[in-house]
C-alpha cells in the first residue's frame, strides 16, 4: 500500500500532473488495505482453543479453513452471542459449531467503495479477501478507517494544483 502512495506522491514531487481516476481506483482497492497474514484455524478447533489464538494475537477474528479453503469465520460477536450468551462450554464445542457461514468474501480487485457497501448490506465487519478458492487477505472495519486519511491525503495532493507549485519552489528556490 505505501509502495503505491510514494509512487503517487513521487509523481506530485515530479510535477507531473496524474489526475488518471483509473489510478485512484487502483490504489483504493482491497488487496491494497487488506492484511495478508491472516491466522486461521481449522473447523475441528476446540473454541476454547480459538479464543485462546485470538487473545495471544490481539485480533478480533479467526477464518475457519476446510481443506485448504476458507468455510466460515469466527468473530468476537459469535462467541459472545453463541457461546457465553447460551452457557456453552468452550472447552467442549468446535469452531464449525459456532462460526458465521456462508462466509462472505471480496475480491482483491473490489473498490474500497464496494468494500464498504458489502459491509453495510451484510451487517458485517470483517471480510476476508479471496481468489479462486484461496484466502489472500482480510478486510476489517478499521483496516478501512485507517486507510481512509492515506487517501484522502492522496487525492488532494493529486487533484489541488496549489501543492504542485509548493513542490516546484521548494526543488527551485527563487
Amino acid at each position: 500500500m505505501y509502495v503505491i502512495f510514494l509512487y503517487a506522491l513521487s509523481l506530485i514531487n515530479e510535477g507531473q500532473a496524474v489526475r488518471d481516476q483509473a489510478f485512484l481506483m487502483s490504489v483504493a482497492c482491497a488487496q491494497n488495505i487488506m492484511v495478508s497474514n491472516v491466522i486461521t484455524v481449522e473447523t475441528n478447533t476446540s473454541v476454547m482453543d480459538a479464543v485462546k489464538i485470538m487473545n495471544k494475537q490481539g485480533i478480533g477474528c479467526l477464518v475457519v479453513m476446510e481443506n485448504g479453503s476458507p468455510i466460515g469465520i469466527v468473530t468476537e460477536r459469535d462467541l459472545l452471542k453463541r457461546v457465553l450468551a447460551e452457557s456453552k462450554n468452550p472447552k467442549k464445542i468446535r469452531v464449525q459449531e459456532i462460526m458465521s457461514r456462508p462466509l462472505i468474501v471480496g475480491k482483491p480487485d473490489m473498490e474500497i467503495e464496494e468494500v464498504i457497501e458489502l459491509m453495510v448490506e451484510r451487517k458485517i465487519k470483517k471480510i476476508p479477501i479471496v481468489e479462486n478458492g484461496k484466502l489472500l487477505g482480510l478486510v476489517t472495519f478499521t483496516d478501512l478507517l485507517s486507510f481512509q486519511p492515506q487517501l484522502i491525503r492522496v487525492v488532494k495532493e493529486l487533484t489541488h494544483p496549489h501543492s504542485w507549485k509548493k513542490v516546484e519552489n521548494e526543488k527551485n528556490p527563487p
